[in-house]
């Protein structure tokens, strides 16, 4: 009987948008993301989640050990995952309200972040979001979150030529390929993380 070959393990990758406004850059990163990783990443499953909807943390919402019920659905998507991919702008030198938010709802006890591989992408004006990676970064190591070092994203959303067309799409070749990068760089760690923990 010939051997069956197993199939790749499959890496759940839950992917985060710090903006919440309509035509955000950085969803369109997110989307461009689910495409590459459908196109030419096999045993990768990226699924967007929206943060939008969770309240501001309000640690009077928590009754009897329970969370609302749409912070419930968000922490449990969370924690199916296997990583985390965040695609943020960078205000005032640091990342966005909304996305803070939904991290420290998630980190709750019990914490939902742990153990999980990550990577960063940001699309903004001027260093095109770097110093937000670094605040990201930081509050990472607090909940345990495990950043791919490299390689690093980061776009200026306003320096011509345009990289996206006049419905917001990715459109550049050269950037697809850098995501398609950090797409790679991460499914490769979450695959060791995986198999250290099994041992």
């Amino acid at each position: 009987m010939e051997a069956v070959a197993a199939a790749k393990p499959v890496i759940k990758v839950a992917a985060l948008c710090g903006s919440v406004r309509k035509g955000s850059f950085n969803r369109s990163l997110i989307h461009s993301a689910i495409e590459i990783s459908k196109e030419s990443i096999k045993g990768m499953e990226i699924v967007y989640i929206d943060i939008s909807p969770l309240p501001m943390l309000n640690t009077d919402l928590e009754v009897d050990g329970t969370f609302p019920p749409v912070v419930e659905v968000f922490r449990k998507k969370i924690l199916e995952a296997d990583s985390i991919l965040f695609a943020s702008p960078e205000y005032n030198y640091s990342i966005t309200a909304p996305l803070k938010n939904a991290i420290d709802w998630a980190s709750r006890p019990p914490n939902c972040w742990a153990d999980k591989a990550a990577a960063i992408l940001s699309a903004s004006g001027g260093f095109g979001g770097a110093r937000s990676h670094y605040h990201l970064r930081q509050i990472g190591v607090f909940v345990d979150l495990h950043f791919i070092n490299k390689p690093e994203f980061f776009l200026n959303v306003f320096q011509p030529p345009s990289k996206f067309d006049s419905n917001g799409k990715l459109v550049d070749a050269e950037v697809k390929e850098k995501l398609k990068g950090v797409l790679l760089a991460l499914h490769a760690f979450s695959l060791r993380l995986r198999t250290k923990h099994l041992k």
